[in-house]
């Protein structure tokens, strides 16, 4: 298996379950991504549902943030052997942060702008969708910019005295104009200048159902379709859509599961203390 490096060893977890060579590395947390290895050939289900294995085996899982502390992996082997393995997933807990002096629009959106968001959503659930068979993935992660971390995976924000759902991200506090890099290879699978919460809004596709995201961006600077590599200067940090100041938003999913791009990559240089 061609081994995953995750951030600075933490949390990495190699777990032989059978005779069938099956393992499974990364890191077993709510918000947490594994990649798995099987015998060439085998069907994996996970939560009941097919997950793509590449030709020589690899396939990658997610868990969500509030994910149940146990799940269960289901091998259907090239014999015909089924076999169910049980992962036990390690529980988190959140910080609540309160963010008060937005206009209010952006915290109650009128009918109007409802409509804007529910297009905006749609866009963004289909190109989750896509399942692309790169490996993309299994490159190391860098951060795409380095800064002062302002808001940490899982948070929940109160509004300007409004719960609202939890902070699927890592923020990073970084002038305007800030160069964005790729965290990975990949290719770009939605580029839009002006969406109504994320602003300008950028998202990589790595393979296998696995994409970054990047938010309130001030300028795009790849085009939907484009390749690009590790390190490439994709964008620029901004503060468009519902913001207070200059940052960028940082995400990851697997398929619509939000995962923690920060369990992927070393500490940040320059990096503080998360705000509370």
């Amino acid at each position: 298996m061609q081994r995953m490096i995750i951030g600075a060893f933490l949390a990495v977890l190699c777990l032989p379950f059978s005779a069938q060579a099956f393992t499974l590395e990364g890191h077993l947390v709510q918000g947490g991504m594994a990649i798995g290895k099987v015998e060439p050939a085998t069907t994996v289900f996970f939560h009941g549902k097919a997950v793509r294995v590449s030709p020589e085996g690899l396939f990658v899982i997610g868990f969500s943030r509030d994910a149940e502390p146990e799940a269960v992996i289901e091998l259907r082997l090239p014999s015909g052997t089924v076999e169910k393995h049980p992962v036990r997933i390690e529980k988190r807990s959140y910080k609540i942060q309160r963010i008060d002096g937005l206009p209010p629009r952006k915290v109650s959106p009128s009918a109007e702008d409802l409509k804007r968001i529910r297009k905006d959503i749609a866009l963004v659930k289909a190109v989750r969708k896509k399942d692309d068979p790169r490996t993309d993935f299994l490159q190391p992660f860098i951060w795409p910019v380095s800064g002062r971390i302002s808001g940490v995976y899982g948070s929940q924000r109160i509004l300007n005295g409004k719960p609202k759902r939890p902070h699927y991200g890592v923020d990073i506090a970084a002038p305007t104009g800030t160069p964005v890099k790729a965290p990975a290879d990949g290719v770009v699978s939605l580029a839009h200048d002006d969406m109504f919460y994320s602003g300008g809004t950028l998202i990589v596709d790595h393979g296998h159902g696995l994409s970054t995201v990047f938010m309130h961006l001030h300028k795009i600077l790849v085009e939907e379709g484009q390749r690009v590599r590790q390190g490439d200067v994709i964008a620029q940090v901004g503060a468009t859509g519902r913001v207070t100041g200059p940052h960028l938003h940082w995400g990851m999913n697997w398929f619509e599961t939000r995962l923690d791009p920060s369990l992927l990559v070393p500490p940040i240089p320059e990096a503080t203390a998360a705000a509370q």
